[in-house]
């Protein structure tokens, strides 16, 4: 059952100390969520109201559903701009439309996350490095800033996802700037500063948030022109079906395809980000698809939006110090009562209150330590941090993410292209075989055998290196050598162009007067072996589990050892097992 519904894995094993961190996580999270919901619908072309119920159902649905136990799932900037780009390149007239339309791509948007968890895709995100992930976060962190200055200044002014949106918009508006909001935002921050060096236990963002309203109610600072929340409409959401029909679906499909790999990209990358954090990994990635497809479509039945994890929210969430998914449901406690009854609260809170807790709880996300470690002893994964990190911030969330996956991707075919290939050598008379080189003084080195090892699988994408490579080595050796032994131990699998080299390659060694030997082959390159041309070309009297019994063999050509017997009665029995099983 754990598998179907994983809030049993945590239930099971919870403490009671871990309530007041999860209560304190929820509530400070729904008391951001409630404004961010609004605005975010607002950006999406939405009227605000539907931010909050984006903001009711489907995070229930995580809390239940869900295996990260730090994100905050709900509305987000990155997937309401994709939904206001996407529709609004589409001939929709009136705000009804509009918003039957975007329930649709919800709907839409759910089903194919479920089915891609169902189907069990979510092997996705193992493209998804760390170099990819701390670049990612890294630009994200600094968007989200800089989006919040706006607030921290009382400047009105565009948003953007991009970074030199956000930084021209605000020097066209520094003469803007309201210095009561820039005071009140300074004040939290300092005092969030404050309170988590003196104490981490102390509810900091509860505190400044009650502090702005209670400040902002007794000395009247509205008066001073600063933004506040304001009103929040009242009201739960009525269970609705989506109306989609074959016309819709042909017109929303390439957005809904979009927006669901983008939310799904976003919730795993930022998942990950706070597990290598808090080093507790929980996260199940086809688990994941499942608990947003589902989230989505329940929350397109309530006149919802697409809402994936938001960068944000989860670092507050794991800032505040959440311990379960448990927190989401307080959060969705507070949107309701929220909802019904607390509305008048609201429209005292400050957003430069809410612009001060967003920018302490993402700027520790920037990772300047991994990014000096890579420095010094990953440059080329460095080079991958760096591509995500410009990309997002001057390209986009989505953008930079997928591009840093693509890096990622050519810097593994890259190495595998070239793996490590070294000649080996017997260390003083013992079944121990190390690279010459760095074993220089206790390897002994013969002339007329050559023992290399290839330390990866051979496929068509490195076969024409490893055979230029051996021949470089064979060249090396010069007329004396007269065998060469090929240590397999490392080589898992042999695709059907390598393995047709490697039998050609064989068969001009052994034209040229030469022996080749091949030893320590694990199973399932044996049986690679055995089923390709390579065993008729090598002959089963070649292959050796050790390479000293390659030796041993090379040593004595004119007499067949018991050792020797063994292994080619052993390769025979093999070869027998093999054809009968199939």
């Amino acid at each position: 059952m754990s598998k179907i519904l994983p809030f049993l894995e945590w239930v099971s094993t919870y403490k009671k100390s871990f309530l007041l961190r999860d209560l304190l996580a929820g509530l400070t999270v729904g008391i951001v969520l409630v404004p961010q919901g609004m605005a975010y619908a607002m950006i999406a072309g939405l009227p605000p109201v539907h931010g909050l119920y984006a903001s009711l159902f489907p995070v229930l649905v995580y809390v239940f559903l869900g295996t990260s136990r730090r994100i905050a799932v709900g509305p987000v900037a990155m997937d309401s701009l994709l939904v206001a780009v996407g529709l609004g390149a589409l001939t929709i007239t009136g705000v009804e439309d509009y918003i039957k339309m975007v329930v649709i791509l919800a709907f839409m948007v759910g089903v194919i996350q479920f089915l891609l968890g169902i189907l069990r895709m979510g092997f996705l995100v193992n493209f998804l490095s760390k170099p990819v992930i701390s670049g990612f976060t890294s630009a994200a962190a600094i968007i989200i800033i800089l989006s919040q200055l706006k607030h921290l200044l009382g400047i009105v002014m565009p948003g953007g996802n991009k970074v030199y949106q956000s930084a021209i918009n605000l020097l066209f508006h520094l003469d803007e700037i309201n210095y009561v909001d820039l005071g009140i935002g300074l004040i939290g921050i300092v005092l969030l500063v404050a309170f988590k060096k003196w104490n981490r236990n102390i509810p900091g963002i509860l505190i400044i948030v009650v502090l702005g309203m209670v400040g902002v109610f007794l000395f009247k600072l509205d008066n001073f022109g600063i933004q506040l929340v304001g009103n929040v409409p009242d009201g739960l959401p009525a269970l609705q079906l989506p109306s989609l029909n074959l016309e819709d679906f042909k017109r929303l499909w390439p957005i809904a395809i979009a927006l669901a790999l983008v939310g799904y990209l976003e919730a795993i990358s930022i998942g990950k980000a706070l597990e290598d954090k808090s080093g507790i990994e929980t996260i199940k990635a086809n688990q994941e698809l499942i608990a947003l497809g589902t989230a989505n479509v329940v929350g397109s039945l309530f006149q919802g939006y697409p809402v994936t994890a938001s960068f944000s929210r989860s670092a507050i969430n794991f800032d505040a110090g959440a311990k379960t998914n448990l927190a989401g449901l307080f959060s969705v406690i507070l949107v309701v009562l929220t909802l019904l009854f607390l509305t008048p609260l609201f429209q005292y809170l400050p957003n430069a209150v809410l612009a001060s807790i967003i920018m302490v709880s993402v700027v520790k996300l920037i990772d300047f330590k991994y990014c000096k470690y890579l420095w010094i002893n990953r440059k080329d994964e460095f080079v991958v941090l760096l591509v995500t990190f410009f990309l997002t911030l001057f390209m986009g969330i989505a953008e930079g993410i997928l591009i840093g996956v693509l890096c990622s991707l050519l810097l593994m075919v890259y190495r595998t292209s070239k793996p490590h290939f070294v000649e080996i050598g017997n260390i003083g008379n013992s079944d121990y075989y190390k690279n010459v080189i760095r074993f220089a003084d206790e390897v002994v080195v013969r002339n007329d055998l050559l023992i290399v090892r290839f330390d990866s699988q051979l496929y068509f994408g490195n076969s024409a290196y490893f055979k230029k490579q051996l021949l470089k080595h064979i060249r090396a050796k010069g007329p004396g050598l007269k065998g060469i032994i090929l240590n397999a131990e490392s080589i898992n699998y042999i695709d059907a162009t390598a393995a047709d080299m490697l039998t050609r390659l064989i068969h001009d060694i052994r034209e040229s007067g030469k022996q080749f030997y091949i030893a320590g082959a694990i199973g399932p390159t044996r049986d690679i072996i055995f089923n390709t041309g390579i065993i008729k070309e090598l002959q089963r009297e070649f292959l050796f589990v050790k390479t000293k019994e390659a030796v041993d063999f090379f040593d004595n050509p004119n007499e067949i050892s018991l050792l020797a017997a063994k292994v080619a009665y052993e390769n025979s029995k093999m070869a027998k097992l093999k054809k009968n099983s199939s």
